[in-house]
């Protein structure tokens, strides 16, 4: 019972401080980077349609940042695969074979592990499908479906009852040992205007038990904890986003636009010809980046928004540098869900 109430009262201190820096309104062209920032953040942008050889290519740039990161630490990719059966909303295992390549002339081969927890179905099954068990077993990387993962309680909000809320999370992601590579697409999104590298780890994290598939029915007494980050609303899912960031926000961001989504994703949207890549060691910067490129105002996205005032990156377009061509050159105006009114509630006082 004291355990109870020490973490409930641990919960509740978190989540005021952290609802400070939430109730900042949307983050504006000028507001200050991460603490301590000196050179201008840079921010990779590659065009084509080679996966792999624009993920290598985005890499090159922070060769130096990402081999004095790997030092000594586990090397975990985390791609996208929201489902397991839909490879418009998954990562493609060409961009993944970007990065290993890329590792791989970095010397890091074989100490790779490849882990998610999709919202639908095993991992495993995911991998297989999408082309990732014979990437794994060629680059020696390991196969890892976190909802088997050993787990750590998180508590996030839920807007219902103003209530703190428990949350198994894979240690693997939470691991301070770790260096976290956030592998996706560009996609539209029904709850949080867009979901970008952030949002593939917070929400990846939560685990889900054997025998739960969304959709197609569930083995009795199975549950899955990523619907509790949602927090039963659209002003709650910003803010868990947000406070998870400090424990679960990637060391590195790879975001692939060959061909995104647009629409009512991050599954049931159409694919968007656009043939970009983006690549940063600062995560909040390849999103703000990836925002631009798909024609969304920044000052709609809730979660990124708190992120930049808490200081969490950089997302000012005008203090970061774009390595590539003109970032105007290569924009598209994705088509938003279809609920995009209903999401921007929290922009707007209760």
């Amino acid at each position: 019972m004291n355990s109870h109430v020490t973490d409930r009262r641990s919960f509740l201190k978190s989540s005021l401080l952290a609802g400070l820096a939430a109730a900042v309104p949307p983050w504006r062209a000028g507001a200050a980077p991460a603490a301590g920032a000196s050179a201008p953040t840079r921010v990779a942008l590659t065009t084509g349609t080679d996966r792999a050889a624009m993920a290598f290519e985005g890499l090159k740039p922070f060769r130096e940042q990402v081999r004095r990161g790997i030092a000594g630490r586990q090397i975990v990719i985390k791609p996208n695969n929201v489902a397991i059966d839909h490879p418009l909303c998954a990562t493609h295992a060409d961009t993944i074979r970007g990065i290993l390549e890329f590792l791989k002339s970095l010397g890091r081969t074989g100490d790779i592990v490849i882990a998610e927890s999709p919202a639908s179905g095993p991992a495993l099954e995911g991998f297989a499908n999408y082309g990732y068990t014979r990437l794994a077993q060629q680059y020696g990387a390991r196969l890892v479906d976190l909802d088997q993962d050993a787990t750590e309680t998180l508590y996030v909000f839920d807007e219902k009852d103003f209530r703190p809320h428990p949350v198994r999370a894979a240690r693997t992601l939470l691991s301070r040992d770790r260096y976290l590579i956030s592998a996706t697409r560009l996609k539209t999104h029904d709850r949080v205007v867009a979901t970008l590298s952030l949002k593939n780890i917070v929400v990846g994290a939560p685990i889900k038990d054997a025998g739960f598939v969304w959709g197609r029915g569930r083995q009795p007494g199975t549950r899955s904890d990523k619907p509790v980050v949602h927090g039963r609303g659209f002003r709650a899912i910003n803010f868990n986003l947000f406070t998870l960031a400090r424990r679960l926000r990637p060391d590195l961001a790879v975001l692939d636009g060959v061909e995104g989504m647009e629409g009512d994703g991050p599954v049931g949207g159409s694919p968007v010809d656009h043939r970009v890549g983006v690549v940063s060691t600062d995560w909040l910067a390849a999103d703000r980046v990836g925002l631009a490129l798909m024609g969304i105002d920044f000052a709609k996205v809730g979660y990124l928004n708190y992120c930049a005032n808490a200081g969490l990156g950089c997302a000012d377009l005008a203090k970061l540098e774009i390595l590539g061509p003109p970032l105007a050159d290569h924009v598209k105006h994705y088509r938003l869900s279809h609920n995009i009114d209903q999401q921007l509630v929290w922009m707007r006082s209760a």
